[in-house]
């Protein structure tokens, strides 16, 4: 039987006094470790760290250090290594070489993106996995109780610190906070502790995941997407909690809102340097300091073009001054005056010389220009006659069996839709029809002669394209695919060594990439259909592509759950009801 902190502490008090000796312990000091604790004793310090997998570098001589009680945000593109990072943090993976310091009295929760166990355990598993470091605690605890009829000082103390840290933590309370964390994001109906996993959603392990690694109560919060699978409320939900955090939280995450309600600092993880950088003043310092970065690309490389100009005039004229000069002077010339052509020859000489050498350290150390601004074309003829609807969508009577119903829906030139609605509400299914991949079960369905759709999910082929990169990006256009490189790499999406990648051996952000590189070269387009055009980009990225989509002049249909772009969507929007609702109105 648990007898408590209080009694332990009378118990120690009685045995700890003896001739010649005082009162052993003292309660202050307990409560006042456990009182600052949280927010003064955690640590986060990387000095030279590299992190390898085989012949993979991924991290090379990382050096970062992340402050107690700081909210870190961590961004990247997809594959770039901020899962790797989060999981050295959580000691899940040793370091190849440098120096890892993490320090975290009050405990670590790591949340991983999917739950490491089989389809075969059940509920009570993952939460008893999620919740072992706390677990471990009460045993230790326990341990410690069952020993204290016989225990002396140095035992009773280990024991009330244990319990402290326990208490600290809330531990009574933790399987209660798992059920309430798991209604506030969005499992309305409780899940049985015997319930297989397999028998749970995609949704359903990541929400009960995140609900128990919250109920842990850790003094230090490593969270990989915590976002994903949460619908608006249960991410407000989310953030408050986040924001309340006595101690320190780090998140890898590709939701921007997010970002900007609950980080104060950012760490960019560069897929190509393989190294972090750190930004203050939370997402609103990192964009500015991103863009602040990009001007200054692009001046050097303004100054670079300019003095390899100034250079070849001045070995231009150079070459022109010696040209000019007689190379004997006539005969019966005087002496002084061969000595001064033969002296201006020598110093065009050597302003030629100067100039090509010049010339040769600013060819071999060029200043490339920055990427070109992402652009979709659109294609907007003028007002289209009754006859002439070639630029326009129109929808009547749309029927897709069990999946979407659209009465009517009309789309002229320039028109804007953002389309909402839950999942499974037919959102998807809405472009697919609008691009002419599914044909309707009744109905009728006009489209313009150019669309370009940029799918929520990859090509399956995706998965087992052999083809390069550079050849996938040039497929179905005119002239060799060396010819495309070019444009290619002037997006600033990629870089020349991955034009030769596989495809198949392409991360699914870069996938993704590809498929925006595609779309904002196809030229002209009348109708943009964009399916979650934010998913597996780093931000900094989306941000360009919403900059393009403001100055679109086409047509344009989205989907997407990232919650800046809905909120900054100028035009109507389209809100979906459920199948099973579209059905009963049929």
């Amino acid at each position: 039987m648990f007898i408590g902190r209080q009694s332990a502490l009378l118990l120690l008090a009685a045995r700890s006094r003896s001739p010649g000796k005082g009162l052993l312990l003292h309660r202050a000091p307990v409560d006042t470790t456990l009182t600052t604790s949280p927010l003064t004793t955690s640590q986060i310090a990387l000095a030279e760290v590299t992190k390898r997998y085989g012949d993979r570098r991924v991290l090379d001589r990382v050096s970062l250090t992340v402050r107690p009680g700081e909210r870190v945000g961590i961004v990247g593109d997809n594959g770039s290594g901020k899962s790797t990072l989060l999981r050295l943090l959580a000691g899940q993976e040793p370091v190849d070489d440098g120096r890892l310091t993490v320090v975290a009295p009050g405990g670590i929760g790591h949340l991983r993106q999917t739950l490491d166990l089989p389809g075969s355990a059940r509920v009570g598993d993952a939460v008893d996995h999620v919740l072992g470091e706390l677990r471990a605690l009460e045993h230790r605890m326990r341990v410690a109780e069952a020993a204290l009829r016989t225990a002396g000082p140095a035992e009773f103390e280990r024991y009330t610190a244990l319990v402290a840290e326990f208490d600290a933590r809330d531990g009574y309370g933790a399987d209660r906070r798992v059920e309430v964390n798991l209604r506030r994001l969005g499992e309305h109906t409780p899940l049985d502790r015997e319930r297989v996993l397999s028998t749970l959603s995609g949704g359903q392990r990541s929400r009960l995941a995140l609900a128990a690694t919250l109920a842990s109560a850790p003094e230090l919060l490593l969270l990989d997407e915590p976002t994903n699978d949460l619908d608006d409320e249960a991410v407000a939900w989310l953030e408050g909690q986040l924001r309340r955090h006595r101690g320190t939280v780090v998140v890898a995450t590709h939701d921007r809102a997010f970002l900007e309600a609950v980080t104060g600092t950012v760490l960019e993880v560069d897929h190509d340097r393989r190294t972090v950088r750190r930004y203050g003043d939370g997402y609103a310092g990192f964009l500015a300091a991103k863009a602040a970065a990009r001007a200054r690309w692009a001046w050097e490389h303004e100054q670079w073009r300019n003095e390899v100009a100034r250079q070849e005039r001045l070995a231009d004229s150079g070459i022109g001054l010696l040209a000019g000069i007689p190379s004997k002077g006539p005969r019966g010339f005087s002496g002084a005056g061969a000595f001064r052509a033969r002296s201006r020859a020598h110093g065009a000489q050597s302003r030629i010389r100067n100039a090509r050498e010049r010339l040769q350290r600013l060819t071999e150390r060029p200043v490339p220009p920055p990427p070109q601004p992402l652009r979709f074309t659109g294609r907007v003829e003028a007002t289209p006659t009754a006859e002439d609807t070639s630029t326009s969508a129109h929808l009547e009577g749309v029927l897709v069996s069990g999946r979407l119903y659209v009465p009517s829906l009309e789309l002229a030139p320039g028109d804007r839709l953002l389309v909402t609605g839950p999942n499974g509400a037919g959102k998807s299914t809405l472009l697919q029809l609008l691009a002419g991949d599914l044909p309707p079960d009744a109905g009728i369905v006009r489209r313009p002669r150019r669309v370009g759709f940029l799918r929520q999910q990859s090509a399956p082929g995706h998965a087992f394209d052999a083809r390069t990169l550079l050849a996938a990006f040039a497929a179905d256009r005119a002239g060799r695919p060396d010819e495309h490189a070019d444009p290619l790499l002037a997006l600033g999406l990629f870089h020349p060594a991955d034009l030769a990648v596989p495809v198949r051996n392409l991360s699914v952000g870069q996938r993704r990439k590809l498929e925006l590189a595609r779309l904002v070269t196809a030229g002209p387009l009348d109708l943009l259909l964009l399916d979650e055009p934010t998913n597996h980009l780093a931000p900094a990225l989306v941000e360009e592509i919403e900059a393009a989509l403001a100055r679109y002049t086409g047509t344009l249909v989205v989907v997407t759950h990232d919650r800046l772009l809905r909120e900054r969507f100028h035009g109507p929007r389209l809100e979906l009801p459920m199948a099973t609702e579209q059905k009963g109105r049929n």
